[in-house]
């Protein structure tokens, strides 16, 4: 089956745009949209095809800022130091203000969840991850902006008690969508040369 050139072109478009979105405006995402999003996150490959996936949609404004401030506790208990170094002060200042309220600002945060029932913890990211991918590009998709963030997921007990989750519901990730604030040029990557290996790593592609 040979490429389509023009869905080829579309698939590589929304790739390239998908980024990292720290701001955002009070723009409702309807339930259509959210649903679609949510279809196409099931769409990805799992082990066995166990789609071990649970989506926690939060909208309600109260709940969502309860869920960031975890996030916001651990930046500063520490989060914020770690980062000295690893990135520069223009990002760490977008991180920070999107921790301490941007991310709460964005209407929908989707808390994604990995059932260990199903498989035991340390066998579940890969089954995980590419759903949470589908996410975002879906967003990405549909002209939203989102961020993959982690942080709120350290504090399990509290983000078990927001949302009640039950035992068996591992928090993976706390997905912000929304409309963004502002707009993003293409994503930034290092060329594929500098990452890919004919045959044997060190051999250039």
């Amino acid at each position: 089956m040979s490429a389509d050139p023009t869905e080829l072109a579309a698939v590589q478009a929304v790739l390239c745009r998908q980024r990292a979105h720290r701001s955002f405006t009070d723009t409702p995402v309807d339930e259509a949209t959210i649903t679609d999003i949510l279809e196409l996150a099931t769409r990805a490959p799992s082990a066995q095809n166990t789609q071990p996936w649970h989506f926690v949609v939060v909208q309600d404004a109260d709940r969502r800022a309860e869920v960031w401030e975890l996030a916001s506790r651990l930046w500063e208990m520490g989060a914020k130091d770690a980062t000295d170094g690893k990135v520069d002060d223009h990002m760490k200042s977008d991180v920070e203000q999107a921790v301490l309220g941007g991310f709460a600002a964005a209407p929908v945060s989707v808390v994604v969840c990995a059932d260990t029932d199903l498989w035991p913890g340390n066998l579940m990211d890969s089954s995980i991850w590419p759903a949470i991918q589908n996410i975002m590009t879906a967003a990405t998709a549909h002209g939203l902006g989102s961020a993959l963030t982690t942080i709120g997921t350290i504090l399990v007990d509290d983000l078990r008690a927001i949302l009640k989750l039950p035992d068996s519901m591992e928090p993976k990730a706390v997905i912000p969508i929304g409309h963004p604030a502002k707009t993003l040029g293409s994503s930034r990557r290092e060329p594929v040369r500098d990452h890919a290996h004919r045959e044997e790593f060190g051999n250039g592609w």
